[in-house]
């Protein structure tokens, strides 16, 4: 059995769910949400739960889409509640970013600024050098914000780039460093 599968998703007041065509529609005050499901997966909405099920528990492939589809649709019925947020901070001398309509414009050390389109249902802000990014669908979330950070991670050395708030980046000596260490031998 599924640990994660088998757990009931609550229904908040202000939240419809609906099951049709092989879709999982989730309706509430944030937006809406869409799933599509797997021909092996059933799900069941009483008056305020959703189960999640599959054809057969006891084949390996169908357990693990039990435990997906159920955090899949709770990750739904979060969003279109809470939402969902990712923050990124700019690290760097002249580093600036620039949310400007649809767009954010990223100038982080390149001769040219850079120009990223925000996909449709996600919101991007900048403060300072944090840039916020929100929307109801965690992995269009997840995913814009990891397509900001490839612009310029951050590099071992100075440290400088784009990183998630709070991430840690594993710093390296430089060369100045190492023969500064090697001639105290």
């Amino acid at each position: 059995m599924s640990r994660i599968g088998k757990k009931p998703i609550e229904i908040p007041q202000g939240v419809s769910v609906e099951i049709r065509d092989n879709y999982i529609i989730v309706k509430g005050p944030k937006g809406e949400n869409k799933v599509a499901l797997h021909p092996h997966v059933k799900i069941v909405k009483t008056d305020d739960k959703i189960t999640v099920s599959v054809h057969n528990p006891e084949n390996k492939a169908d357990k693990s889409l039990w435990g997906l589809f159920r955090a899949l649709v709770a990750n739904q019925v979060i969003g279109v509640t809470t939402g969902f947020e990712k923050k990124l901070e700019m690290q760097g001398v002249g580093f600036k970013a620039n949310a400007q309509g649809k767009s954010l414009v990223l100038e982080v050390g390149f001769s040219h600024s850079v120009n990223i389109e925000v996909p449709v249902g996600l919101e991007a802000s900048v403060e300072k050098n944090i840039i916020n990014i929100k929307g109801v669908d965690k992995e269009l979330v997840g995913a814009f914000a990891a397509r900001v950070r490839a612009i310029k991670k951050p590099e071992p050395y100075q440290g400088k780039g784009i990183r998630y708030v709070g991430e840690i980046v594993r710093r390296k000596a430089g060369k100045a460093a190492k023969a500064a260490g090697a001639g105290a031998k």
